[in-house]
C-alpha cells in the first residue's frame, strides 16, 4: 500500500498486490469487492476482470490493482510511484 496523498490527487491510497494466476487474480478481486460492498463502498469502476493479468479496482481513495507476477514486474508501479509513502498494515 502506498500513501499517496501528497504526491497526487486521483487517489489517497495505491494498493498493489499480485496472485499466482488469473484465476487467482479474480478470487481476490471478487473477495475485495465482497469486503467493500459490506461497509457500503461499491467501485466507481472495474477494469482488466476478464483477462485478469491487470485487475484495477477504482474506489476513489482507493485505488486497488491485482496483478500477474509478469505484469507486476513489467508496469513496475512500486517504482512509478516512489514517492509515495508505503504504508505499513
Amino acid at each position: 500500500m502506498l500513501d499517496l496523498r501528497d504526491v497526487t490527487t486521483f487517489t489517497d491510497t495505491l494498493i498493489i498486490c499480485s496472485g499466482a494466476n488469473s484465476r487467482q487474480n479474480q478470487a481476490i478481486s471478487n473477495e475485495i469487492e465482497e469486503q467493500m460492498k459490506e461497509q457500503g463502498d461499491i467501485p466507481s469502476s472495474v477494469e482488466g476482470y476478464t483477462n485478469a493479468e491487470w485487475v484495477l479496482m477504482d474506489y476513489g481513495d482507493y485505488v486497488v490493482n491485482i496483478f500477474s507476477e509478469k505484469a507486476r514486474a513489467y508496469y513496475d508501479l512500486e517504482r512509478l510511484w516512489r514517492d509515495g509513502r508505503t504504508v505499513k498494515y
